[in-house]
């Protein structure tokens, strides 16, 4: 009896109640650097956005200069996209190739052509517009200057008779000019072109050159899908249009009214496809008025007091080199950040 009270008086150990609970699944975490918000944004979907953007304007080139046009287009493209995939075997560096941003140097490169130039200045526009607009610099996003700009710099100061050499369109209405651009109709001979073929496009002048309302509904949809910023080409064509009518305000036998200066040459396809570059262009939005101002004040400046007829290139090339300047002092206020 005695040894059965004390079985029976010992109490019996109380079960760990964590030994019940299954044990957690352990994720492994993976650390990466901030920025950590996601966007539905990526580079292979801005540079297809443009590309379609730009799709009617290539075509309509196509339609107005012929199948050298075309071959013009196809040869640049394959060109940048060599280009870059021999750098990248030699240097040893993987670039990606699939993100669409060579095809569009290739492309914009092409529209700022002659219909007429030659296809080795073509290939030859193309290697230095990748090799030194882009891949010396670090490739995508630390190039200073827009690619398919400088590689047409270069073949500006390689061929200078060539870049300067215009073919007609096929299609030549009646009311459309029969010799140099439009600017440069003006600019040596003082002859006036009516706005109308200039908005269609029915003109002598570069590939991209055709139709400036073409150009704008291009633009107006990357804007709209917001692949660039809308400050930079208002900022750009309001300042041509402000300073270009008050010349002609003082003189309109001399100087031509502000409409013209908006629909004549490459402004159109410079303030919409090449001066909003993500990576040329400032990053902040005080930053970007300056860019377009300034663009548009050089543009200006080249076309009514200087010996081109036109500008939009060197406008644009000489603000990107001054975008590191314009992004430091431009830079927005930290909050709660006050001075010593």
């Amino acid at each position: 009896m005695e040894e059965k009270s004390k079985t029976t008086n010992v109490k019996p150990k109380k079960k760990d109640p964590r030994a019940k609970l299954k044990k957690p699944n352990r994720i492994p975490m993976l650390l990466k650097s901030s920025p950590h918000l996601r966007s539905d944004y990526s580079i292979e979907k801005i540079m297809r956005g443009v590309l379609l953007a730009l799709l009617p304007t290539t075509v309509l080139g196509v339609i107005f200069f012929g199948w050298y046009a075309l071959l013009m287009i196809f040869v640049g493209i394959v060109s940048c996209v060599l280009t870059e995939l021999i750098f990248n075997l030699v240097s040893g560096k993987k670039f990606k190739l699939t993100d669409g941003t060579s095809v569009l140097t290739g492309l914009l490169l092409v529209l700022t052509l002659p219909p007429s130039f030659p296809i080795p200045g073509v290939i030859l526009g193309s290697v230095v517009a990748i090799f030194v607009g882009k891949m010396i610099f670090g490739g995508l996003g630390y190039n200073i200057f827009n690619p398919a700009l400088l590689g047409r710099a270069f073949l500006q100061a390689s061929y200078p008779v060539k870049m300067t050499t215009w073919t007609l369109p096929k299609y030549v209405g009646a009311d459309a000019i029969t010799g140099a651009t439009p600017l440069g109709l003006f600019k040596f001979e003082h002859i006036m072109t009516n706005i109308k073929p200039l908005i269609l496009g029915n003109i002598g002048g570069t590939i991209g050159e055709t139709s400036a309302l073409v150009i704008l509904i291009g633009g107006i949809f990357i804007l709209i899908k917001k692949y660039a910023d809308w400050r930079i080409p208002l900022s750009y064509i309001g300042t041509v249009f402000i300073l270009g009518g008050l010349f002609w305000l003082i003189n309109p036998a001399q100087y031509p009214n502000p409409f013209f200066h908006i629909f004549a040459g490459g402004l159109m396809l410079g303030a919409f496809f090449m001066a909003t570059d993500m990576v040329t262009s400032p990053i902040t939005t005080k930053g970007s008025w300056i860019f377009g101002i300034g663009a548009g004040i050089v543009l200006i400046t080249i076309r009514l007091l200087g010996g081109l007829p036109e500008g939009v290139m060197y406008s644009i090339i000489f603000m990107n080199g001054l975008v590191p300047l314009i992004n430091r002092y431009t830079r927005p206020k930290v909050f709660g950040e006050v001075k010593k």
